[in-house]
């Protein structure tokens, strides 16, 4: 019997999204475009001061409003019961809740929501928050990290870390101690946060809603208002945009739900893009000191790391900021330690690459502070560090292509035409650098589960609670269910988003397609065998006697290995009066996953050309070079390397929320002073995946993607800007100002 080639398999190919048509012409819904009955819109007022105390509300010319049917605060806010719990009792409260809107008369930051104006339309409602009058007592307020750092504490789950002798860099042979900044974030995805919570009587509750884990929303609803598991469900089938800012129940969608249950209708809230900025999370700043000493011929003998990060005054939001000074590179001496900073603000959250982003920017400048210190070669000051175990837990890699990304990367780029002094390369007037990072990220895996219904016509049907933001879950996990069981792809269907579904973890930290890919392929392996024993024993198909071994699953059927004719899956459930089959099943790796270390591998090199005078900076060049295991979809797959791309340019050359410490709120809170590079900013970008097998994580042999391909990549820009000026940034965004001369 013919064998497919690789290339022909479902699983590897770059096969475009199968939601597509759907998003482009407007078929997918997102959560602010749910029409129901007797629906009614709620908007937000907020705080203006940092920190204090609400002294009184005058809304009575807002309900007074024609169609507005109630302006709620925490005078009037139905009791949340999980709200209770915490300082009041002995349980803890919902993780992510620390923050209780429309509990009492305390301000924690700016912009907090202290009222929501509910009306039979948006413009009503819109218009009515704007006659809300709130007047405060208001409390000094800390919101700069820079200034505060002597108030910094150990966190409750400490990260600190430590190998070797401390500070052992101080007597290496060649050592360098450098502070690096880097400012706070904002996702800013396309789609708006957005709720619709409808109430059916006190107990039962159907949510529409931006998430990135509709089982994780569910189990927080559930918790909060003290229902069963039941009696909430969750929808989000499509997210527009995430990057991690919903990852957790924040204030729009509690508002919706406290909204809905005190006027008994359908309540929809939607957050206003200034909004956006801070009651959804956002990228923590960071203060960074490390060290490095290296013997003169380039082998690290010591790193020191010192972190320091915001978190809000309410909660301790931490990150794994260290996590690449960890395992990176070999060196016998290591101390590192994470302290946090609580200022007036909401708290932070995930955001792409979360903690290594920001940590890999410090140890990555660094290493080419250090290589400029040696007289060596940035990349070959990396190669000579290379770890062949994890530095951190000693325990073997279960796969690191790192060297190949080296190689190929540098290769591409053509890396051996660069010349070592800075400022010694030019276009024109221009001055020419180039730069190189290496960058690493965790690939965990989850457990999920996922539901096959086969039918009677032959299409495949998979179910899961996952959620696809953006980067094609919806394709992979077709592409998967279509190889697993030989049906073609074109009829598969994947549904996503509902908590009704069989559980999925939240789609953030890289690990949706190993883990609930996982979960599809095991399904549909246990649906092969389902098959099997039915085509043994269903009168007529042929197969009787017939052990699964000697069957071929392919074209919609099974035939034997011998070339016998193919009976189709749905002929075989006719015969065994099946109207379809339905097979639910959890995936989750076994002990082999604890015996080895899972990371993805990185290495990244950019150009850039700086003008001499005016200090403008252009990203000419890209080549990432990635170590993701098995590549499942190469067109998505490239699709994330150059949104990690993007946002890296961003985060070196641009991005930062800038905030006026005497207010103690955002003064940039929108996407004409918040800077995000555009097309013009991106330069073509040549993406090279390893594709090579990881042969423990998976059964598919991928390992996380979307977060490694922006691991360290604001640092070769950045380096790649010394390289062409000689001027050093450690203070992100490199923008004009700081080149300038």
């Amino acid at each position: 019997m013919e064998t497919k080639t690789r290339a022909e398999e479902p699983v590897g190919k770059p096969v475009s999204r199968v939601d597509g048509r759907l998003k482009v012409t407007g078929g997918a819904r997102y959560a602010a475009e749910y029409e129901l009955p007797d629906l009614t819109h709620g908007v937000l007022v907020t705080s203006t001061i940092a920190h204090g105390r609400v002294r009184s509300f005058d809304t009575k010319a807002a309900e007074n409003v024609p169609g507005v049917l109630a302006v709620m605060t925490y005078q009037n806010a139905p009791k949340v019961p999980g709200y209770q719990l915490g300082a009041e009792s002995s349980e803890k409260r919902v993780a992510g809740q620390e923050l209780r809107i429309f509990f009492d008369d305390t301000i924690h930051f700016s912009n907090q929501p202290v009222a929501l104006v509910i009306a039979d339309t948006l413009e009503k409602a819109t218009y009515a928050a704007s006659l809300v009058t709130v007047a405060y007592d208001e409390q000094a307020h800390r919101t700069d990290l820079a200034a505060n750092l002597d108030i910094a504490y150990r966190p409750e789950k400490p990260d600190d870390y430590s190998r070797g002798t401390a500070d052992a860099y101080k007597q290496a042979d060649v050592r360098i101690e450098h502070e690096y900044h880097t400012r706070m974030h904002v996702h800013n995805p396309m789609e708006p946060h957005a709720a619709t919570a409808v109430w059916e009587g006190d107990d039962t509750v159907t949510v529409y809603n931006k998430t990135q884990g509709v089982s994780l929303a569910k189990k927080d609803i559930q918790q909060l208002f003290a229902l069963s598991p039941n009696n909430v469900r969750v929808h989000s089938p499509f997210v527009g945009g995430a990057f991690g800012s919903s990852s957790r129940i924040w204030p729009p969608e509690m508002a919706a739900l406290m909204g809905a249950k005190l006027v008994k209708r359908p309540v929809r809230v939607v957050a206003k893009r200034e909004q956006v900025f801070n009651l959804v999370g956002y990228r923590p700043g960071s203060v960074q000191r490390v060290s490095l000493g290296a013997t003169a011929d380039g082998k690290l003998t010591g790193i020191t790391h010192h972190a320091f990060g915001s978190t809000s005054q309410y909660e301790q939001f931490t990150e794994r900021i260290l996590h690449p000074t960890k395992s990176m590179y070999q060196s016998p001496n290591l101390n590192a330690t994470y302290r946090l900073v609580g200022l007036d603000m909401s708290t932070p959250c995930w955001a792409r690459g979360p903690g290594e982003t920001t940590g890999s920017f410090a140890l990555e400048s660094a290493m080419d502070e250090l290589a400029y210190a040696l007289n060596m070669d940035p990349l070959a000051l990396r190669r000579a560090n290379f770890a062949a175990v994890d530095p951190e837990t000693k325990k073997p890699w279960s796969s690191n292509y790192l060297r190949d990304c080296y190689e190929q990367g540098a290769r591409a780029f053509g890396w051996e035409k660069r010349t070592p002094q800075p400022r010694s390369m030019r276009n024109g007037e221009l001055l020419v650098g180039m730069g190189m990072s290496a960058g690493i990220y965790k690939s965990d895996r989850a457990a999920a589960s996922a539901r096959a219904r086969l039918g009677a016509d032959g299409s495949l049907l998979i179910q899961t609670a996952a959620a696809d933001v953006g980067p094609g879950t919806y394709t992979i996990l077709t592409q998967i269910a279509a190889e697993t069981t030989g049906i073609d792809s074109s009829r598969v269907r994947v549904e996503l988003g509902d908590s009704a579904f069989p559980q999925a973890p939240p789609q953030y930290g890289s690990h949706t397609a190993v883990s609930v890919g996982s979960a599809v392929h095991d399904v549909c392996q246990q649906l092969k065998q389902k098959l099997a024993e039915l085509a043994s024993t269903a009168k007529g198909a042929g197969f009787a006697g017939v052990s699964m071994t000697d069957m071929v699953f392919s074209n919609g059927g099974i035939s034997r290995r011998n070339g016998s004719d193919n009976v189709a899956y749905g002929t075989i459930l006719r015969q065994s009066n099946l109207p379809e089959l339905v097979i639910t099943a959890e995936s989750k790796g076994g002990p082999e996953l604890d015996s080895v270390a899972r990371r993805s591998f990185a290495a990244h090199f950019v150009e850039v050309q700086v003008h001499p005078v005016m200090g403008t900076v252009r990203v000419t060049k890209m080549v990432s070079a990635i170590d993701a295991g098995k590549v499942l979809n190469p067109k998505t797959a490239r699709s994330q390397a150059l949104g990690a791309a993007t946002w890296s340019i961003g985060m070196a050359l641009m991005e930062e929320g800038i905030v006026d410490h005497r207010l103690g709120r955002y003064i940039n809170n929108n996407l004409a002073d918040y800077h995000v590079p555009v097309s013009a900013d991106v330069p073509y970008m040549d993406v090279i995946f390893i594709d090579k097998a990881d042969g423990v994580i998976d059964p598919m042999g991928a390992k996380g993607l979307g977060e490694i391909s922006m691991v360290g990549l604001a640092a070769a820009i950045t380096n790649a800007i010394y390289h062409a000026t000689g001027k050093r940034i450690r203070q992100l965004p490199a923008t004009a100002d700081k080149l300038m001369g």
